[in-house]
């Protein structure tokens, strides 16, 4: 099993496309789960008259600071920040705005074009784009592979099922899963989150309630094809029961071809939740996402930045998963060996 599973990586290594997609890719998410130490209004070190504090991490008052209001500091106060370079100094992140920060002190109406301030300028409502995305780009990944595991699990579950006992339960399933699938998703899934309460949990349920058949059929015919060959027919012989037959015996063979739709399943995901975000289904209004992004491009056409900003981003985001799918599929398939080596 080692040496097969190095053999695959290498074969995916081969492809240089994939390869390096797959490296900016965790680049990404890597900055993206950064992204309060990256983009904060608060500092990242505060040295204040000889104390160490970290405001990420806890709240400090206004009149700790010998201001004179008990409430949160705002450190781009001009008086709060005199105060901390007379008695002490600062740390601050690389964008010194949170996602939902709204710069007060800006001099340029909103939304305000690129600056120095605000590397891709920010949206109408005064708020850091570069900051927005970085923190939208975190919720969609992880809003991603939530519901990519969590999909995979029933799909698996449910294709397993199918394919190993085969007859009534395959034949039930099955007709379920014609109709199911025959269903206008796209509209079930508006009502349905046009009904409810949105929140992270609540729409990963109703996108799973769709997403999760795309690997039954896989699954199915991976089980019906395992199930009588002479190993498992050898352990149906010896007692064994059917849950490790299928789980220690059927399953890893199941996965091989199952991993090759995962890169696919994870942008079907970031794609259905900004498109929920963007038509004001999704996550509550106000929340840093890519959707939101796509939204207020479309509401400030007099501010192309906004637009194209998220529009390359976005892009370049699902090519990176769609390169990734493919070597992938190469490092699981044979018959696309060849191939590789033609094209490298």
């Amino acid at each position: 099993m080692g040496s097969l599973t190095r053999r695959r990586w290498r074969i995916f290594q081969k492809n240089t496309r994939a390869k390096w997609a797959l490296r900016l890719f965790i680049g990404i998410f890597c900055l993206s789960l950064a992204a309060p130490f990256l983009a904060n209004d608060k500092p990242l070190i505060l040295l204040y008259k000889g104390h160490f504090y970290f405001p990420i991490f806890e709240t400090l008052m206004d009149d700790q600071l010998d201001g004179n209001l008990p409430t949160e500091a705002e450190y781009k106060d001009a008086y709060t920040r005199w105060q901390i370079y007379r008695h002490g100094t600062l740390i601050m992140p690389p964008i010194e705005y949170a996602a939902d920060t709204v710069d007060y002190f800006s001099t340029t109406p909103f939304p305000a074009p690129p600056s120095s301030q605000h590397w891709l300028g920010t949206d109408d409502q005064g708020r850091d784009i570069l900051a927005r995305l970085l923190y939208g780009t975190r919720l969609s990944i992880l809003f991603g592979l939530a519901l990519t595991i969590c999909s995979a699990f029933i799909g698996i579950a449910v294709g397993a099922l199918q394919g190993y006992f085969g007859g009534r339960i395959d034949l039930i399933i099955g007709r379920f899963l014609e109709i199911w699938n025959a269903l206008p998703q796209l509209f079930i899934l508006i009502i349905i989150s046009s009904l409810i309460s949105p929140s992270f949990l609540s729409l990963l349920i109703v996108l799973m309630l769709f997403s999760w058949t795309s690997l039954t059929s896989v699954v199915r015919a991976e089980f019906l094809r395992t199930r009588s060959l002479d190993y498992v027919k050898a352990a149906k012989i010896l007692g064994v029961s059917d849950i490790r037959i299928m789980c220690r015996h059927i399953l890893p063979n199941a996965l091989v071809s199952t991993i090759t739709y995962i890169p696919f399943i994870l942008s079907g995901a970031i794609v259905s939740l900004s498109a929920l975000d963007f038509l004001g289904l999704g996550l509550p209004s106000g929340t840093a996402s890519l959707g939101d992004l796509i939204r207020q491009g479309k509401e400030n056409l007099q501010a192309p930045w906004i637009g194209l900003s998220i529009f390359v981003f976005l892009t370049f985001l699902l090519a990176l998963l769609l390169f990734i799918g493919e070597g992938v599929r190469d490092a699981f398939d044979p018959h696309t060996r060849p191939s590789i080596r033609r094209r490298q």
